[in-house]
């Protein structure tokens, strides 16, 4: 069902852009190299994950592209944000016919339907931008309708085609060649849109054309093939010094058009979207106080965000400098990469010494690819990858078999508590082959526990029935536990590893779907539990795992 299919995917793909932000504002240099792309993307697209998370469980299509129509409005943040929600809301409205099961003439209906939206509201469409992706995008859906082609390869052909027009994108926007990269608002919908197709289809993109042997890595690379970000030294691009954006609450009918004529009047880039009686303004302009006023007439505005784009590209090219400085430095003897599905993961992670995270873990794997581009950021000459999830093994050692300028070794962590063992275990100035072996020692020492709910029924390692919605405690890869309540089935899973073999410390990570007072709750109960025990709390923030935890 196309309804779930979104809302399960769509939070997905929305953490990949907004792990890659930083990534795409580099990049970003049209219309004004104030590189803030990523980050607007991203909180457009975490604006609909919110909104999506609010609706009932049986919410139908209709729901639910009003919920993509209204968050991503709500939400979004500047030129690339406000143009990325009208693609989300001419998608959603183009999906609310679509048959069940969705067909390829579906898909090709709803991108049709998104580049209406979309163009109509930008009145002055440049080639080379996200927009020129989506119209391209398009043609390949018409193209795999006409052909008949399955839904699995109409997606896989239009994220090829998004990546191989994102490459296009310099040849038709002269201050994209003049400046080495590709458009930043086209790179993040294309990493977007393969991220969501991954998803979909359960897998990471690993994507052929249906005319060519082309994969989605390949595309990806050759996007980014026409990549070489320079710092950009000297104010460009806008004679405008302020972004001003706000969203506004009509309390009588206006001429939208000539609204649009008095914004343009002020500035450029000028955005009105939305209908009576909410919509999104947007414009680039050296009187932001004068572009309140005049739409004061109307009604009211709130969430104004007046951003200085001198300021902000100064800082743009402060950080590609302190890139080039740090690419400089020699290189380190050991260095490492990592995986985690939640951004608590990533910051301990990050603070315990890794160089590089990647976003991944149950829900989405991160390809070979993603692992070897890790690899290489890396400033060391020998990496060790930790996959922290036994799917991804495979992977990190494909990348490690791989990599021709670095010493790669791979300690096949299952989890991020063994990972953070394994990481307490590295001997500085100790040999790679050493490196390893204690790190796989302590991780393989580790007795670890997770907690989640059942997608389907199955059964536990004893036989007993489980049912969807169950709450399944697992302790090391065994589904040992099982209740209706997360707090119990945790202090269950705890009472049987305590009797198994008493431990000294517990390391406990919070998911996304766990809040504060839910997790002070837990903390406290099993402090209550356990009182000689020491328990280190974090905050994981990984998806579909409310708690994570280990024993030592």
């Amino acid at each position: 069902m196309i309804s779930k299919t979104i809302r399960t995917c769509f939070p997905i793909a929305a953490k990949a852009v907004a792990d890659k932000a930083e990534d795409i504002n580099k990049l970003n240099v049209f219309p004004v190299p104030d590189g803030d792309t990523g980050t607007n993307m991203s909180l457009t697209l975490g604006s609909v994950v919110k909104e999506l998370a609010e609706l009932p469980a049986d919410a139908d299509m209709e729901a639910i592209a009003g919920a993509i129509t209204h968050g991503s409005l709500m939400g979004a943040r500047g030129n690339s944000g406000v143009i990325t929600s009208q693609i989300l809301r001419g998608v959603a409205e183009g999906l609310i016919g679509a048959g069940s099961p969705a067909t390829s003439a579906d898909i090709a209906t709803a991108l049709r339907r998104a580049v209406k939206v979309a163009f109509q509201a930008v009145r002055k469409p440049v080639e080379g931008t996200i927009l020129t992706v989506l119209r391209d995008i398009s043609t390949k859906a018409d193209e795999c309708e006409k052909k008949k082609l399955s839904v699995d390869e109409t997606l896989d052909a239009i994220v090829v085609e998004a990546y191989q027009s994102v490459a296009r994108t310099p040849d038709l926007l002269p201050v994209l060649k003049e400046n080495g990269v590709v458009d930043s608002g086209a790179f993040g919908f294309a990493i977007f849109l393969e991220n969501f197709v991954a998803a979909a289809q359960g897998r990471a993109a690993q994507i052929e054309d249906f005319s060519t042997t082309f994969d989605a890595g390949s595309a990806r690379d050759s996007a980014l093939d026409r990549v070489k970000i320079e710092a950009n030294d000297d104010w460009e691009g806008s004679q405008y010094r302020y972004c001003n954006e706000f969203l506004f609450k009509a309390e009588k009918r206006f001429d939208e058009e000539e609204c649009l004529e008095f914004l343009a009047s002020m500035g450029d880039c000028e955005l009105l979207v939305g209908s009576y009686p909410d919509y999104k303004v947007h414009v680039h302009s050296n009187t932001p106080n004068l572009v309140l006023e005049h739409m004061l007439q109307f009604g009211q505005i709130y969430e104004v965000f007046i951003h200085n784009m001198d300021m902000e590209s100064h800082e743009r090219t402060a950080k590609i400098h302190a890139d080039e400085e740090a690419a400089s430095e020699p290189a380190r003897p050991l260095g490492f990469v990592a995986v985690a599905a939640g951004s608590g993961e990533a910051d301990i992670l990050t603070s315990m010494g890794v160089d590089v995270v990647v976003s991944g873990g149950q829900t989405m794997n991160p390809s070979t690819a993603d692992l070897l581009d890790a690899v290489n950021k890396v400033n060391a000459e020998s990496v060790i990858i930790l996959p922290n999830n036994g799917n991804i093994r495979m992977a990190a050692e494909a990348a490690a078999s791989a990599c021709e300028d670095k010493h790669v070794a791979v300690v096949p962590t299952k989890t991020v508590p063994q990972a953070f063992s394994a990481l307490f275990a590295v001997m500085p100035e100790t040999p790679l082959d050493e490196v390893v072996e204690a790190m796989t020692e302590a991780a393989a020492a580790v007795r670890d526990g997770e907690v989640t709910s059942a997608v389907r029924d199955s059964q536990a390692a004893d036989g007993s029935p489980i049912h969807a919605g169950d709450v399944m405690g697992i302790i090391c890869d065994s589904i040992d536990v099982v209740g209706n309540d997360v707090k119990q089935v945790t202090l269950d899973c705890i009472a049987r590893m305590q009797d198994e073999e008493e431990g000294d410390t517990l390391t406990i990570l919070a998911g996304a779907d766990m809040d504060d007072e839910q997790f002070e709750d837990l903390v406290g109960a099993i402090e209550d539990a356990y009182p000689d025990l020491e328990i280190d709390p974090h905050r994981g923030e990984q998806p579909l795992y409310p708690v994570i935890f280990s024993i030592e």
